[in-house]
């Protein structure tokens, strides 16, 4: 079997903990960025996961991380606010974006066939080159149906189309920036049957908030039990979805670890505050080992966001510290 269907089969821990260190292997030799990020370490060859390298995310706005001899079919681009340098992920199969984003959507949210996709991203579609906006028009186009679509900044439109929509009598799931729901949620209107998933930060256009305190006032607003939450970014092929308690399960080809906060090669335990490392197999032809620049705890295996480190770029997919 290859090596990227053995990664989308994975079943075990020890199915994952084998796949990632040939991944490390494949990588240190193939990709020219991580190769001389490792040998620069000097540190001896991992043996177990929790000894490979991770390499800084940063690396993706000042370097170009793509396996040697490969061309990239697409380019994704961070978010941020006017003027940011933004990441760029140089992904050669975008083939394995949707062998990652369709399965976990499925298991995390629901059957696509069933549902109805709404998608207030606007943002996003203005700056260009985002892998969410490439996930949700797949999620949208393979609904099916006419009523599922991008709104940008018509509220109006919006809501006409969720009342059409409970009429089919279909899953209604809103995907939603964050500045952009709140601006939804001054309208005060009832979604308390619509699956609200919450990604990205503000933008610049709102104050910073934490997530409890998001979610909190989106729940308010629109009579909801829960807001959802997808983890995800430019720089990985995978994400992460919140269930009802606000932690993040994440699909068997991605893992987090948490890496202290002085010392990032020293690994923390579970409910403790750490970096967060991010293992995502599905970044075969880039990098798999990304140290990003969130800091969450490990609850019952689950991730638990808790913002940023002070000095991060404000980015698409989180919220600072308070």
């Amino acid at each position: 079997m290859q090596l990227i269907d053995r990664i989308f089969s994975i079943q075990t821990q020890t199915e994952f903990d084998q796949l990632a260190l040939e991944v490390y292997r494949f990588q240190r030799e193939h990709v020219s960025v991580y190769k001389q990020f490792v040998h620069l370490l000097g540190k001896p060859e991992p043996l177990t996961v929790n000894e490979i390298p991770f390499l800084p995310i940063s690396f993706f706005k000042t370097h170009a991380i793509i396996a040697e001899g490969m061309q990239p079919q697409i380019v994704f681009k961070s978010s941020g606010t006017t003027g940011m340098e933004r990441s760029q992920h140089l992904v050669a199969d975008k083939s394995l974006y949707e062998h990652s984003f369709l399965p976990t959507y499925a298991h995390f949210i629901g059957p696509l066939e069933n549902q109805l996709i709404f998608a207030l991203l606007p943002n996003y579609i203005e700056q260009g080159e985002s892998s969410l906006v490439y996930m949700v028009d797949h999620l949208i186009r393979a609904t099916k149906h006419e009523l599922s679509g991008f709104y940008l900044n018509d509220s109006e439109s919006l809501l006409n189309a969720i009342e059409q929509g409970r009429k089919t009598g279909k899953k209604l799931v809103l995907f939603g920036v964050s500045y952009a729901l709140l601006d939804l949620a001054d309208r005060q209107v009832d979604l308390s049957d619509v699956q609200i998933i919450e990604t990205g930060g503000m933008k610049g256009r709102r104050k910073e908030m934490t997530k409890e305190a998001l979610h909190a006032e989106l729940k308010q607003a629109f009579g909801c039990d829960f807001i959802s939450s997808e983890y995800g970014m430019s720089e990985l092929l995978s994400q992460a979805y919140s269930d009802k308690n606000g932690l993040f399960d994440l699909p068997p080809w991605m893992r987090v670890q948490l890496r202290d906060v002085n010392d990032p090669f020293s690994l923390v335990g579970e409910g403790k505050t750490g970096g967060v490392n991010v293992i995502d197999l599905a970044n075969l032809y880039s990098c798999a080992f990304i140290a990003t620049q969130d800091l969450g705890k490990i609850t019952t295996g689950q991730l638990q966001l808790m913002g940023r480190f002070d000095q991060a770029d404000l980015r698409g997919c989180n919220l600072l510290v308070q």
